[in-house]
């Protein structure tokens, strides 16, 4: 029987949106109480088996970013219940976890002890984080002075390399130059046969259908399917034709 490696149970997640508001309005002492709630996710469960990959497809807007970064435990869901079983979790994703005006070197230390991993650990396997990132002289230069391409395979390496249990993956994939994307796609084959447990946002169908076992389609932050991969995005492309 397989094993739950991540278990989601009625998540709903809200925030306040101040985009129609001046930034003199936002300030104002009411201002915060006269902000639009936006549903990003509304009553969402489902759970993911240990080694499965899974992709997860939307339009935009429809609160896929949204529901990884709370799997990731950067901020809360104002209802239910995320479960990670007590599994490591990383999140890959363009602007998302390091410090901007740290070097490369800084950032993958801090990140490696953010994933619960040892810092012998992290020290252990930096060159060959740094090797795979392609960075070279850029590693021990500011974070701020790097492409969004050089930022992603770094961010890449580092979720790659470093041992956790479940990985998310949030469009990086699609970012970097075609040699890179190759040698993460590579790497990401590695991964699945590894038995690590990952979640995949990407608008990329053949990406989806490469590596995913199932794919669970969400709508305006509602759940509408969960199934195998084949099935799923064959709805999904119909609804998106309409």
């Amino acid at each position: 029987m397989s094993k739950v490696a991540l278990e989601l149970k009625h998540v709903s997640i809200n925030y306040k949106d101040l985009s129609h508001m001046s930034l003199h309005q936002s300030l104002a002492k009411d201002g915060v109480k006269k902000a639009n709630i936006v549903h990003a996710v509304r009553d969402i469960s489902f759970s993911v088996n240990q080694g499965e990959i899974l992709g997860i497809v939307g339009r935009n807007g429809s609160g896929k970013s949204t529901l990884l970064r709370s799997i990731a435990g950067i901020f809360q869901p104002d209802e239910g219940i995320i479960d990670t079983k007590g599994n490591r979790v990383s999140l890959m994703a363009i602007g998302i976890g390091f410090n901007s005006n740290n070097t490369g070197r800084e950032n993958i230390l801090k990140s490696g002890m953010l994933l619960g991993c040892d810092l012998n650990y992290v020290k252990a396997h930096m060159e060959e984080i740094i090797e795979f990132s392609e960075l070279g002289d850029f590693i021990d230069r500011p974070v701020r002075t790097y492409s969004s391409g050089m930022y992603s395979k770094l961010s890449f390496a580092v979720t790659a390399i470093l041992d956790t249990d479940i990985m998310l993956v949030d469009e990086v994939l699609s970012v970097g130059d075609e040699r890179f994307r190759k040698k993460s796609y590579k790497k990401m084959e590695e991964l699945m046969l590894s038995d690590r447990t990952v979640l995949i946002v990407s608008h990329a169908t053949d990406t989806l259908k490469k590596f995913c076992n199932k794919i669970l389609w969400i709508n305006d932050g509602q759940y509408i399917m969960l199934g195998e991969t084949e099935e799923v995005l064959n709805e999904y492309d119909k609804f998106m034709q309409l």
